[in-house]
Order: C-alpha cells, then sequence, then structure tokens
C-alpha cells in the first residue's frame, strides 16, 4: 500500500480495474492502504483492503477469498509484495534467509494458487510478478533477496507454460533503481545515491514508482492478451550500460 505498489493501484484504477489492496498486519500498515482506497474511491474506483502475511498459506487463501466477496473474481494478480534487507551473506541465518524467500517466493505461488480458480470461472486472466535488475548486475549484502528475484524469472517462465491453456498469461516487470519509502530507510543520503546511480543509466535520473504503471498496465490490458512468459525491465537503461 505504499511506493511501487501504491502507484500500481492508482494506475490499474485509472484503467478501470477494481483494485483489492493488500498490506502486511500491522496498525501503520493498514491506515496506508485503508487511506489509499478511500483515494481510489474518491476518484470512482472500486477498492477493497486485505491483510495477510503472504507466506502463509491460509492466510493468503482467506484474504483472496475476502478480495473476491468484496470485488468479485480476480482476474489480475500483480505479485508486488517483497521483503528485503541488508544483511553480510556470512551474517544470514536460517530465520532471515526463510523471511526473505518465504515472502518473495512463497507467497508469490500460494498468491497464484490462490487466484487460480477464480480465474479459471472467468476463462483465464493475468499474472504479473516483480523481479529485480539485481538478478543481472548482483547485489553486496543482498543475497537471500537476489537470490529469491531470481527465483522470480524462473516461476515466471514455468507458469506462463503451464498456465497458458488456461488462459492464464504469466509476465515479469524486472525494476531498475525505485526511489521507494524502503530505499529511504536504507540510503538515508539521497543526493549521493542518486548521483551516483545516474552514472549507471542512460536516462540520467532516479527511478519512481510511477515508472513501472504503464509496464504493468500493458501486461494486464487485453493488448498484450498473445504475451507470456515475458520479462519487461524498467531500469532506465542501467543493465543496457
Amino acid at each position: 500500500a505504499r511506493g511501487i505498489g501504491a502507484a500500481l493501484c492508482r494506475g490499474l484504477a485509472a484503467e478501470g480495474a477494481a483494485v483489492a489492496i493488500h498490506h502486511r498486519p500491522g496498525a501503520q500498515d493498514a491506515a496506508e492502504a485503508e487511506a489509499l482506497a478511500r483515494e481510489l474511491r474518491a476518484s470512482g474506483a472500486r477498492a477493497a483492503v486485505v491483510s495477510g502475511d503472504v507466506s502463509d498459506r491460509a492466510q493468503v487463501e482467506a484474504f483472496a477469498a475476502h478480495a473476491r466477496e468484496q470485488l468479485g473474481p480476480v482476474d489480475l494478480l500483480v505479485a508486488n509484495a517483497a521483503a528485503t534487507a541488508r544483511v553480510a551473506w556470512t551474517e544470514i541465518d536460517p530465520d532471515e534467509w526463510r523471511r526473505v524467500l518465504g515472502a518473495n517466493l512463497d507467497g508469490l505461488l500460494w498468491c497464484a494458487q490462490a487466484v487460480h480458480p477464480q480465474m479459471l470461472e472467468q476463462g483465464g486472466g493475468a499474472i504479473v510478478t516483480v523481479s529485480s535488475v539485481t538478478v543481472e548486475l548482483g547485489a553486496a549484502g543482498a543475497l537471500h533477496y537476489v537470490t529469491s528475484k531470481a527465483g522470480i524469472l524462473g516461476f515466471t517462465r514455468a507458469l506462463a507454460r503451464e498456465a497458458g491453456g488456461a488462459g492464464i498469461r504469466v509476465n515479469c516487470v524486472m525494476p531498475g533503481a525505485i526511489r521507494t519509502e524502503a530505499e529511504l530507510e536504507q540510503f538515508p543520503d539521497q543526493d549521493a545515491l542518486a548521483a551516483e546511480q545516474a552514472a549507471l543509466q542512460s536516462i540520467p535520473r532516479r527511478g519512481l514508482p510511477e515508472d513501472l504503471v504503464g509496464a504493468v498496465v500493458f501486461l494486464c490490458a487485453p493488448e498484450s492478451s498473445f504475451v507470456t512468459g515475458q520479462v519487461l525491465t524498467v531500469d532506465g537503461g542501467w543493465t543496457m550500460r
């Protein structure tokens, strides 16, 4: 309900989608999600709020059912939930490893499985996953995060193969350096980071959550009905350099 997720909710709502806004359990996250839902409703969109730990299959099934009750069957899933932390690889313990992979990979599977029957009822649907350019570039202090994001690429292509016959398309967006609240917490010196990042990209500015909206909307839209198993990189030319 913040950062990239909030931008995508606004973008999809602007295109006419009814949006179920998911947030992690917690008072602050709930307040942000409810505020976003009120904003979308004020603009004329249909919006609902659902909550749960995406790494917990039972909770995912519960909030998928709640989304259906509020808005009708789900035909689009944008799997943007993610966990990360800057930790030296030698300091990653089993709990930290499972925390990140649980949110980033387990949660992706549970969400896709939970909405699958709802998509079948409608003759198909679209799933958009979110990876990261760190899969191609590497990133120090984020081994578990990068590993999980690489897994998302494999998940996307494998599910695209398996679910296509049911009319379900599966594609991935691969963001570059995007300015979000999570990044601000990890890198408080944004001026230095912006200058460093600009030198690495063909488009010399910081990426914003809104920069991902067009890519995700396209992959959800009927205009991309013959597109599946693809990865769309949105990084200002970083990986091209």
